[in-house]
């Protein structure tokens, strides 16, 4: 057996002197060492021929010359050498950043002897130069075209993967292949100039019959120099990515089965598009382009790919069936689609959490000392961690969680909030909110459609928050009542999990050490009870429940403005405009809100500090979280306003509901008389009181209250203001300004409970410790009485399962049948006045109870309703024909008055009502198809193409940059 050493050269001289020095220390030599170098523009030639002298042949070739053809011209210079029988002679590729251990070629030699008939060895690469981590241990290929070893992101080489075994292919770094095998199968494939080459080789080797065997024991340490970026070449350039996914796209349709050929050609294609879509959401737009001209370069040229199918099948033995055994299993793609999205998804709520300790390691670098203050800091960061750091030491799950105090706490309170919110299980009506519709289909329909056939049809926009339920009902297979279950049951959760981030920033903006563990957990369990103590649970306000949910997760995005990273503070900026239009589409006052805070805030710093004003990345992120919100929302936002129904702008999602907030109401924190005892609202707002007194935490306390008394001042003078709707007189909605002062006063203690349990470790007179020890107990009883109250509290108040029907089954029936076959109910008296309302398709749900409530009246209708009940004539049904009404009910009681008159009609038939107090008739009038079409104006159209190519940039400028990170050695 005779071995040739093959290296190949490029600009290599930051490594070859060790590579050289491990090709000449092999405790098996090589017979033979040819080396060819691709013009090097370093002293590459010179350190070859210096440390190998004689026993090297050596030849320089243009620098365009790709990996495949250096190597066949390397074959050249080394002609076989005469064998005697049973003699193979092997070669044994090298690269000049693939630095071999002593016993690398023994390893693969050894290993061929005890498998005489294996064609192709490959050694165990190690990363260079950290040594210990593992490359590759042999190759395949997923079914996208993934290049898979098999290894987790980083793995350690403990000996783990050291058993020989049968792979698809070997890197050809270390690659020791039957110099047979290589010119019988054309040696590399020169379409693949690159990348790729010993997979497209291995496999081709595998079809023609030869196996490949990897040798753990044989060590080779692998720069990547290429792949890394370190090391450009005229054949890549700066567009790495295109030339590994072109050789992926390449080597799996040339090889690839007949049978499976069509499916895999689409399959990459689509798989490609959809790679291009993930590189753009995290703003990686050179591989997206990349992505998207490897391509086109191999699918878009199919004679090149059925040529190198036709090569491959020239050569084929036996069955490729044999081959798949060698291929990575087909769920593969899947488990990688899903690890990134899991890192996506981690970078992206993990955006925010270290504002504080980036800020505090600012600050260390520019103050004395630098870099190495800024070092010492994060060890002492480390070494300061509370016991909190123990829950992701490497044990057990389960271990880990019971033996976390926090964990459990947090997690029963999961457990118990759902149990409380256990009437949500199911379809819920009531108070604030209405049937939702049969199918996710009614609210696209609802969101795009610029004309409603509601009542008499009107061209009120669609409430914004259909948007978000229609998504998500989608989502959900078109399950429409579980997307409003789903909002009911985890908003507290959420809310909880939203409180606990945001105090653990607050807390290390405020005190470099943090809150106290169960500081943060009391905190967060108190603010996420708000929604329920509140009332706005219990009536079925599932706006004010919401918002509630989101805000500490809106607060939570703004602390990035403060973010010493300029890129970290715009993407914060986007991050927060998606949440604040999700906040908004529930309750619009939100960001009528955000748009006060931040021209204060603005203005504020103006006279503070003005130099802040002339920095655009300083000033610039609230400023775009706040504008690019209408624009997010511009389909609701402008017809609003353009349809004379910007009173929606002071409403809240669902139906209308009478704000019962006084002065007191709006201190306990008490929407209605649904809320919890009062009393616990007054805890709350005496230990914010208290927060105050600590000096050091005084200046972010009273920053809270500055927000806390701005909510207050708004809201009374919300509360002063009447709206006059088209179908009733009502007040502002107050919900949100609760929630932000309750909210605000929840911070407020925990910073000012931090200050004095601080104080308490160095100054504890046994006073100060029984203040301390009351005030505890106080405090612990506002969550602890909030959720018992919520536990024990009586079902089906205001939210019910069922609502209330007055319209026969069959009319409902009748009513779905076409837009045309309404129900007019009307309710009332001659002497007490009447009220009325139509009923289409199935019935009033959510999302057009609003688009009623803020709907012109339609001044002939309600003429003809006038008329009806009180001088009824032929004329006037055959105008409720006209309008699309097939039924007229009185609901009960039903007036006799006017139900004789009614069955005196012509035109009215008698019709079975649901009880013997109500009455009803159907209207024996042709109904008229066309009478509820309205304009549906091209602008509309536009807003939502606006809105959707909005949502689709902020989402791309919002999300974390993920990148392959191609980094060099600089230790080499």
């Amino acid at each position: 057996m005779t071995v040739t050493a093959l290296l190949v050269s490029h600009d290599g001289a930051r490594w070859l002197p060790a590579v050289l020095t491990g090709l000449d220390g092999q405790t098996l030599p090589v017979d033979r060492v040819v080396a060819v170098d691709t013009t090097s523009r370093d002293d590459s030639v010179e350190l070859v021929r210096e440390a190998l002298g004689e026993r090297v042949v050596v030849d320089v070739v243009p620098g365009s010359t790709s990996y495949p053809a250096a190597v066949r011209h390397g074959l050249d210079l080394a002609p076989p050498a005469p064998a005697e029988a049973g003699d193979d002679e092997w070669i044994w590729l090298l690269h000049d950043d693939s630095n071999p251990a002593p016993t690398a070629l023994a390893e693969l030699v050894a290993a061929a002897r005890e498998h005489p008939s294996v064609a192709i060895l490959g050694p165990k690469l190690r990363e260079w130069p950290s040594l210990r981590r593992l490359l590759e241990v042999g190759l395949t290929i997923t079914g996208t075209g993934h290049r898979e070893t098999g290894l987790e992101r980083g793995e350690y080489d403990q000996g783990q993967h050291d058993a020989v075994r049968e792979v698809l292919a070997v890197n050809t770094a270390g690659m020791l292949v039957r110099r047979s095998v290589l010119e019988s199968l054309g040696g590399l494939d020169e379409d693949l100039p690159i990348f790729g080459n010993d997979i497209d080789f291995g496999w081709r080797a595998a079809l023609a019959g030869h196996r490949t065997l990897v040798v753990p024991q044989a060590v080779v340490f692998h720069a990547e120099a290429a792949h890394r970026g370190v090391r450009r070449t005229p054949l890549t350039g700066r567009h790495t990515h295109y030339q590994e996914r072109r050789a992926a796209l390449l080597t799996s349709l040339a090889n690839v089965s007949s049978r499976g050929f069509a499916w895999q050609y689409v399959r990459l294609f689509l798989g490609s598009l959809l790679r291009v879509v993930g590189f753009l959401a995290v703003r990686s737009v050179g591989e997206a382009l990349d992505e998207l001209a490897a391509a086109l370069s191999v699918q878009g040229r199919p004679r090149q790919l059925l040529a190198a199918r036709r090569e491959r099948a020239r050569l084929r033995q036996g069955d490729p069936a044999d081959v798949r055994r060698l291929l990575a299993p087909t769920w593969l793609p899947y488990r990688h689609g899903l690890d990134f999205v899991t890192d996506l998804v981690s970078a992206a709520t993990n955006q925010a959490s270290d504002v504080a300790e980036r800020r505090r390691l600012a600050r260390a670098e520019s103050g004395p000392g630098g870099g190495a203050a800024a070092r010492d800091g994060r060890r002492g960061a480390g070494a300061s961690d509370d016991d909190e750091d123990a829950y992701l030491t490497d044990t057990g799950f389960v271990a880990r969680f019971f033996t976390n105090p926090v964990a459990v706490v947090l997690a029963l309170f999961g457990v118990l909030s759902l149990l409380a919110a256990r009437e949500a299980f199911g379809t819920i009506t009531g108070g604030a909110l209405s049937p939702v519709p049969d199918a996710a289909a009614d609210w696209w329909r609802l969101h795009v459609s610029s004309w409603h056939p509601l009542g008499t049809g009107t061209d009120v926009p669609a409430p914004a928050y259909v948007l978000p339920f229609a998504l998500a009902a989608s989502l959900l297979l078109g399950h429409t009542g579980a997307v409003v279950s789903g909002l009911m049951l985890l908003a507290v959760p959420v809310a909880a999990w939203g409180a606990w981030r945001l105090l653990k920033v607050v807390g290390r903006l405020v005190d470099p050490l943090g809150l106290p563990r169960w500081l943060v957990v009391w905190g967060a369990l108190t603010y996420a009870l708000v929604p329920v103590t509140s009332g706005a649970w219990a009536e079925g306000r599932f706006g004010t429940v919401a918002v509630a949910a989101l805000l500490p997760w809106i607060a939570h995005a703004a602390l990035g403005f403060v973010d010493p990273d300029r890129d970290r503070r715009w993407r914060a900026a986007w991050r927060t405009a998606l949440l604040l239009a999700l906040g908004a589409a529930f309750v619009p006052g939100l960001w009528l809100f955000a748009l006060l805070a931040t021209a204060v805030v603005l203005g504020s710093a103006a006279v503070i500090a003005p130099r802040l004003l002339r920095e655009r990345d300083s000033w610039g992120p609230p400023v775009v979280a706040v504008a690019a919100t209408p624009v997010l929302l511009a389909p609701w936002l402008l017809p609003l306003l353009t349809t004379g129904s910007a009173s929606g702008l002071l409403l809240e999602a669902g139906r209308l509901t009478v704000d019962q907030v006084t002065f007191g109401g709006l201190v306990t924190g008490r929407l209605n008389d649904l809320g919890a005892p009062w009393w616990l609202g007054v805890v709350l707002g005496l230990l914010a009181v208290a927060a105050l007194i600590p000096r050091s935490t005084r200046v972010p306390v009273l920053i809270c209250w500055l927000v806390a008394l701005a909510a207050a001042v708004v809201s009374g003078v919300l509360s002063h203001v009447t709206l006059d709707l088209p179908s009733v007189i009502t007040r502002p909605s107050l919900g949100l300004f609760v929630v932000i002062l309750q909210g605000t006063w929840v911070v407020a203690i925990v910073l000012g409970a931090d200050a004095y349990l601080r104080r308490l470790a160095d100054h504890h007179p046994w006073w100060q410790r029984g203040v301390a020890v009351t005030l505890a107990v106080v405090a612990a009883a506002v969550p602890l009485g909030g959720l018992a109250w919520w536990l024990t509290a009586e079902e089906g108040d205001v939210v019910a399962r069922d609502a209330e029907q007055s319209v026969p089954v069959y009319m409902q029936q009748s009513s779905l049948l076409g837009q045309e076959h309404g129900v007019l109910v009307v309710s009332g008296s001659v002497d007490e006045g009447v009220t009325y309302r139509i009923r289409r398709d199935d019935g009033t749900t959510v999302g057009e109870d609003e688009i009623l409530t803020l709907a012109d009246e339609d001044a002939g209708l309600t003429s003809d309703v006038r008329d009806l009940v009180s001088a009824p004539t032929p004329t006037v049904v055959a105008d409720l024909g006209a309008r699309g009404v097939e039924y007229v009910v009185l609901a009960s009681p039903a007036d006799g008055r006017i139900s004789s008159l009614l069955d005196a009609t012509a035109g009215l038939e008698q019709a079975s009502a649901e009880d013997r107090t109500t009455r009803a008739w159907r209207v024996d009038r042709p109904l008229d198809p066309a009478s509820l079409d309205g304009p549906s104006p091209w602008w509309r159209t536009a807003l939502l193409v606006v809105q959707a190519l909005a949502i689709v940039l902020a989402l791309v400028l919002a999300a974390p940059t993920v990148r392959q990170r191609r980094e060099g050695d600089r230790d080499v």
